[in-house]
């Protein structure tokens, strides 16, 4: 199974609602708390091209934010991206 990496920042509502899902899907993953680093921010920025939180990363493969996890898992590509 490919690493998932999802960079947050506190009292983020999407953030708090991507974690949820993982969590509720018993995968295992690397919460990257960037809302306060400048470094991490800077790294999340080079890395999705994005300033928004979360970003989400499964292997080297962008996902994008919680909107596109969410849309991922209802359509049942999430877990197929997982078992690659």
């Amino acid at each position: 199974m490919p690493s998932i990496e999802i960079y947050t920042r506190p009292f983020c509502g999407f953030c708090a609602r991507a974690l949820g899902l993982l969590r509720e899907k018993g995968l295992e993953f690397t919460e990257i708390e960037a809302g306060f680093d400048p470094d991490k921010r800077k790294e999340m920025m080079d890395r999705s091209g994005r300033s928004t939180f979360p970003q989400i990363f499964v292997g080297e493969t962008h996902i994008g934010g919680c909107d596109e996890l969410v849309a991922l898992d209802r359509a049942g590509k999430f877990d197929a991206m997982l078992s690659a």
